[in-house]
């Protein structure tokens, strides 16, 4: 029976993938995940009967003794486990390394005899310094923030320590709620909320991201995993994960206001400059996405669809992707 390990599991990429996973093959797949922050609630316990959890503390790798134990090698591990806030991780740079570099985990991996699982890993978009447009994977990575920083030593130091793995560099991630109800705003739920109540809203007209949809996240980390766990050839690859449209805050409010009904009266354009965040943030980091639909075959949700796909509550309705 193949293993697949998802680290930081009560996030919100983390209970999408465990949902995703358990769904897929339950009876030729074993099943795990980490959580620390977040202890699983019932309702995700419950959700995913066969998934075993472990309390992991990734600054220094307590619990991971407890994962060979009990759940054995993993033949794949995707880490989503991050302190994502940029203005978090300038409030504590030393934390947010040793959260966001992998340096416990890699070296787990390699105490066991087999160095062969696949290190599936979420890095970010702000890696890049966002003063052009549609980033290529080559182009040189020049973060502007601490958790830029730390994404960017990441990927150098899995990198040069391990030999099989897949580099994610997602933008923001959307989508549906889940199971347990995750801490933090999510980003179209948030501009909903905030425009449902008619009050008008300052949103940034001059800074540009690729949102991606959950599920399409999701079903790009299937397809890697799956595809290692029936060939076994290991990989070492970089990717672009974002949607297919650039657009900037302000036009990802639009969306919302245009299948929601609301006045976009209520959208008032600001630039980013004009708002002290507490944190220095990329203008433009819109990633160009084609090696990944090249080497996924997947073909990623537009925004507009995405955000009609949240607001209607049928994002857990199986998505048609054609290569």
């Amino acid at each position: 029976m193949k293993r697949v390990l998802v680290v930081g599991g009560t996030g919100y990429l983390g209970q999408h993938l465990l949902m995703s996973f358990a769904a897929a093959d339950s009876n030729s797949l074993a099943l795990a995940f980490t959580h620390h922050s977040s202890p699983p609630a019932p309702a995700l316990l419950n959700a995913i009967p066969k998934a075993l959890p472990f309390y992991v503390d990734l600054r220094t790798g307590h619990g991971l003794e407890a994962v060979s134990a009990s759940f054995g090698q993993p033949d794949v591990v995707i880490n989503c486990a991050a302190i994502s806030v940029p203005r978090v991780c300038e409030m504590d740079p030393e934390d947010a390394m040793l959260i966001n570099v992998p340096i416990s985990l890699v070296k787990w991996l390699s105490s066991f005899r087999r160095t062969d699982t696949l290190l599936i890993h979420l890095s970010t978009d702000q890696v890049y310094q966002g003063t052009k447009s549609f980033y290529k994977e080559e182009d040189e990575t020049i973060p502007v923030n601490t958790y830029g920083k730390s994404k960017v030593e990441a990927e150098h130091y899995i990198s040069a320590n391990w030999s099989n793995y897949a580099i994610l560099r997602s933008s923001i991630i959307y989508g549906p709620q889940t199971i347990f109800p995750v801490p933090k705003q999510l980003p179209i739920q948030w501009i909903d909320n905030v425009l449902a109540k008619g009050e008008p809203l300052d949103f940034f007209h001059d800074e540009y991201r690729c949102p991606v949809f959950i599920k399409d996240v999701v079903l790009v980390i299937q397809s890697l995993a799956n595809k290692f766990l029936l060939e076994g050839e290991q990989i070492q690859l970089l990717l672009n994960v974002g949607g297919p449209d650039r657009v900037s805050r302000a036009q990802m409010a639009e969306a919302v206001v245009q299948f929601r009904g609301y006045s976009r009266s209520l959208i008032k354009l600001v630039s980013a400059a004009s708002v002290d965040r507490g944190v220095k943030s990329p203008a433009d980091i819109s990633m160009d996405i084609m090696k990944l639909i090249q080497t996924t075959g997947i073909h990623m949700t537009s925004y507009a669809q995405g955000v009609k796909f949240t607001l209607q509550g049928e994002g857990a309705v199986q998505m048609t992707h054609t290569s």
